[in-house]
């Protein structure tokens, strides 16, 4: 694909028994049993809005809060003039009440962002990070990076015990895993930027919640539960999340007055309350007695990103498409036009065709050996993303499929996109270390038990068009919460503690991603804008890992190549494959048929099957112009629109 410029995975639960689940929930509590000490300040909330309407028991999979037997909606949410998706209808509801007030899909989006720190404490936050693809209706389209930065004294060893290895738990779990926060620079910016509405009044509805509080629902009374093990370590948190063991139940109002006193402060003074304020120094304070790397430096020389979208054009279906994707520090965008750049001549048809199935599956396989070499912050790391999006290039790789028969991992490596950059003289990449069978078998069975990311999507009546995906990194993070009340991400583990070795989710990566002061880390987070014939047509992203990158693939495939609708196109049974470790992940409503033909392929499937990311998606319907709502059932995502 000519003319490609830098015009720039949450995990999924498990569908087994009640009695499995209790084994993972323990199994995970011991993972971090090593954990580290606490402090013991503040307190936190008790017994207004429900965050979503119950209609019978529902079961969940894992603290990421995935619904065992998901409820398929038969049609997308259709509105006339605007659309908000998200993962809670309190959130949904928040950009909706924005946008009547009159503003625009980025005062909706900035809405959403705090309203989900408060009712989705899992994923939505103020101290973490993420990405923001901005197109507003004159086409500009652009990407706002609000990802976490390593601290100033940070280095490339930190996690490396005096035996060599990596310390388990060190990236993942309290103060020396958490990265300098970018929500409230990143949605901020965009206010200031794209929005018609001040700061305050976008902050509004979340304040509100905070203060007054609101009815806990199932999900998350299961999620704090099943998080006991990692909450339960640091006193603000256990204090906040789990009333000190009076564990929260379903119907419960959940108050949180230090976090709206946060919210507050920041509306009245900005960004700069939070990096360099009484926020940032109570903060600073508290890593100074923990053992923390965060400093009053580090809050105060944090700036958001205002960067250029990647974009690649496909004929399919007689209509041009074009995909707006996020760029490096997001791998996920390179992936995905690498990865259609591969599948260009194929004729895909359904995933009910093994074939089809097949040629994605490959195409998966040789972005994601990509990815575990080349990508990096580009800041600070020549990223060859001209040579890996080449049409050259991409021939070369498709090239290795064989039409028929699984590939193998420990064969099929990362290609030489180099002689088809841009820049020359670039020296060669390492090659990383395969994972052998038994850290394979360890890492997939038990990724999906430490992955917890959010996404949404709005559009609005003139339509200006937002997809936004951020994180905390692992359900609640690093488990600390701010003595302001805030939960911490833990996004220290998605840079290489050691290259070769795979990160939490299972994830190889090179050099590219060493731990260095002010790196951004790799991420898998891809908020993706599809235009057909230059037109808005679908706003799509996911949270879940690396398979992220697998299900906003697929959701993109699935709207513009096989023609499906809306949600229909969120329904569809997903797949993932992401090089090491060298299996074929399938959810549990994938068809048998096709999954004993991959067997008979060579393909080698995951013992257990999982559900593949949480798509949040709003797509336009061509003929009325009408915004088409499609939330994921998997995580209970809703749609509001009017």
């Amino acid at each position: 694909m000519s003319g490609q410029r830098r015009t720039f995975w949450i995990g999924a639960g498990f569908c087994v028994s009640l009695c499995l689940l209790l084994c993972f929930s323990i199994c995970f509590t011991a993972t971090f049993a090593a954990g580290q000490a606490q402090s013991k300040p503040q307190s936190g909330a008790q017994t207004k809005p429900q965050s979503k309407a119950s209609a019978g028991p529902v079961e969940y999979a894992s603290g990421a809060g995935e619904a065992l037997h998901p409820k398929w909606p038969a049609a997308a949410v259709r509105g006339a003039h605007a659309m908000v998706v998200s993962d809670e209808a309190l959130a949904s509801e928040a950009g909706v009440e924005i946008l009547k007030k009159g503003g625009n899909a980025v005062d909706a989006a900035v809405a959403v962002g705090f309203a989900l720190a408060v009712v989705e404490p899992e994923a939505g936050n103020i101290g973490g990070g993420g990405f923001m693809l901005v197109r507003p209706r004159d086409g500009r389209a652009k990407f706002i990076d609000y990802r976490e930065e390593a601290p100033k004294h940070a280095t490339r060893d930190m996690y490396i015990g005096k035996d060599g290895n990596i310390i388990p738990g060190a990236s993942t779990l309290g103060y020396r895993s958490i990265g300098v926060p970018g929500t409230v620079a990143g949605l901020a910016l965009a206010a200031k930027t794209y929005g018609k509405l001040t700061l305050a009044e976008d902050m509004a509805p979340a304040i509100r919640l905070a203060k007054d509080g609101y009815v806990v629902n199932a999900r998350l009374a299961a999620s704090l539960r099943y998080s006991e093990g990692r909450l339960g370590k640091f006193s603000e948190s256990d204090k906040i999340f789990l009333r000190n063991g009076n564990f929260y139940s379903a119907g419960e109002t959940f108050r949180q007055p230090l976090l709206a006193a946060t919210l507050e402060l920041i509306a009245k003074n900005g960004p700069e309350e939070f990096y360099r304020g009484k926020i940032a120094k109570d903060l600073a304070a508290q890593m100074a007695r923990h053992g923390g790397l965060i400093s009053m430096a580090d809050l105060a020389s944090y700036r958001a990103k205002i960067r250029q979208p990647l974009s690649g054009t496909y004929e399919a279906r007689g209509s041009r498409w074009t995909i707006i994707t996020s760029p490096p520090p997001s791998s996920g965008g390179v992936a995905i036009l690498e990865a259609l750049n591969i599948l260009k001549p194929y004729q895909l048809t359904s995933w009910n065709d093994a074939q089809s199935v097949h040629l994605v599956v490959e195409a998966m396989r040789r972005v994601f050996a990509d990815r575990a070499t080349y990508l990096g912050d580009s800041d600070f790391t020549h990223v060859p993303i001209d040579g890996l999006l080449n049409p050259r290039y991409a021939a070369e790789r498709r090239a290795t499929i064989d039409p028929t028969k699984a590939s193998s991992s420990a064969q099929i490596g990362a290609g030489n996109p180099v002689p088809f950059d841009q820049v020359r003289g670039v020296s060669g990449f390492p090659a990383i270390q395969k994972l052998n069978t038994e850290e394979a078998e360890a890492i997939l069975a038990n990724e999906t038990e430490h992955t917890h990311t959010t996404h949404f999507s709005v559009v609005d009546a003139e339509g200006n068009a937002v997809s936004n995906t951020y994180t905390l990194n692992d359900s609640f993070g690093s488990a600390v919460t701010s003595t302001d009340g805030f939960l911490l991400n833990d996004e220290m583990d998605d840079f290489t503690s050691e290259p070769g070795k795979p990160n939490m989710f299972g994830l190889l990566q090179s050099e590219s991603n060493a731990i260095a002061p002010e790196h951004r880390p790799l991420s898998s987070m891809v908020p993706t804008i599809v235009l057909r014939n230059g037109k808005l047509s679908f706003v799509t992203g996911s949270p879940g890992g690396p398979r992220i990158i697998s299900a906003t693939l697929l959701s993109v495939l699935n709207w513009a190549w096989l023609g499906m609708g809306a949600q229909q196109d969120i329904n569809a049974p997903r797949f993932h494959q992401q090089w090491m470790p060298d299996v074929v992940l399938l959810e549990p409503a994938f068809p048998e048929k096709v999954a004993q033909q991959l067997e008979e392929r060579g393909y080698q499937l995951a013992a257990r099957r999982a559900w593949i990311g949480e798509i949040e998606a709003i797509g336009i319907d061509p003929k009325t112009g009408e915004r088409l709502g499609a939330p994921d059932p998997r995580r209970e995502g809703v749609a509001r629109g009017y």
